[in-house]
């Protein structure tokens, strides 16, 4: 399975970002990435995507949304140039913004309607193709030289099927992710053949339905935030649509993964690296560290984490007595 184009989720409004995101798209927040250049989080995502093989990126947006971020990319591009004109890094960053808007293509999330909704959303800009899906609000720091997404395009080569990565996590997370209940192959020691998901679950069902042998004791296989599809998904969320199946008036994404399960190969990777969900609490702060601990801002991220630590620590010790 050839893998060359990908999707972005970013329709959501990012209500844990307010007040940041009523002015801007919660994907158009900047982090300094791990080449020190500050970029909207859709272009990080990207880049992950870009970096890994991936010649066209569909991002499915809510109405009115591709215009702001066409304008926005623009806009940044224009401030580099004008702004750093005698700087390399500008208008290599501005140059890159430029081959960014050039590969982005958009479709509409009309109603908020589900993550398999917007998921099915971008099935007529990408056919009758495999492709990348990734989440706009998740960043990934691999551990070995391949992104994230190469090990799941690479994966999904291999074994002419859909692959999801996974991570194991602890037990007291799971209520946070969709969660994979699997069969390690013997020939392959990071895959898994997927034999039930489950949307969030919590740990009595975990304990009885999702325990995978050979993981730490407390720790379960749940979603990384990418997978590599073949379009039978896009077939599979329609027959849902019309037959109006719904998990709390929502089109889960997650149903249609459990009925790929029957129609062909699908296969979990124990992906080699750490995702950064920046919807949850800290997490745009969490993100933000670990693009710089994995960069060249590692020494200066690391001595400003111990000055800080150390202060507070004489604060309070000075408090106490």
């Amino acid at each position: 399975m050839n893998v060359t184009r990908a999707v972005i989720t970013a329709a959501g409004r990012g209500a844990r970002q307010y007040p940041a995101a009523d002015t801007v798209q919660k994907a158009m927040i900047p982090l300094v990435d791990r080449d020190g250049v500050t970029k909207p989080v859709l272009q990080i995502i990207a880049e992950e995507a870009m970096d890994s093989g991936v010649e066209e990126i569909c991002v499915v947006a809510a109405p009115g949304d591709e215009a702001i971020y066409r304008r926005q990319f623009q806009s940044y591009g224009e401030m580099l140039r004008k702004g750093f004109p005698d700087e390399a890094w500008a208008h290599d960053q501005a140059a890159r913004m430029e081959e960014l808007q050039d590969r982005l293509t958009f479709a509409v999330q009309a109603e908020p309607l589900g993550y398999g909704h917007a998921v099915w959303c971008a099935h007529e800009r990408i056919g009758h193709e495999p492709f990348l899906l990734l989440l706009g609000d998740h960043l990934y720091i691999s551990a070995e030289k391949r992104r994230c997404a190469r090990q799941v395009i690479d994966a999904a080569k291999a074994k002419n099927g859909s692959i999801s990565a996974v991570q194991p996590t602890r037990e007291h997370l799971i209520h946070q992710y969709g969660t994979v209940a699997g069969k390690r192959l013997s020939d392959s020691p990071h895959l898994y053949d997927i034999q039930e998901i489950v949307e969030k679950p919590d740990p009595t069902t975990a304990e009885l339905r999702l325990t995978v042998p050979g993981l730490r004791a407390g720790h379960y296989l749940c979603f990384f935030g990418i997978h590599a599809l073949s379009p039978t998904i896009f077939e599979i969320l329609a027959q849902m649509m019309r037959d109006d199946v719904r998990d709390q008036d929502q089109f889960a994404l997650t149903t249609a993964l459990n009925k790929l399960i029957s129609h062909e190969a699908y296969y979990a990777l124990e992906t080699q690296g750490i995702r950064h969900n920046l919807g949850v609490k800290y997490g745009v702060v969490e993100a933000q560290i670990a693009l710089a601990l994995a960069g060249e801002g590692r020494e200066r991220m690391l001595g400003m984490l111990v000055n800080t630590f150390a202060k507070l620590e004489q604060s309070q010790s000075a408090e106490r007595t």
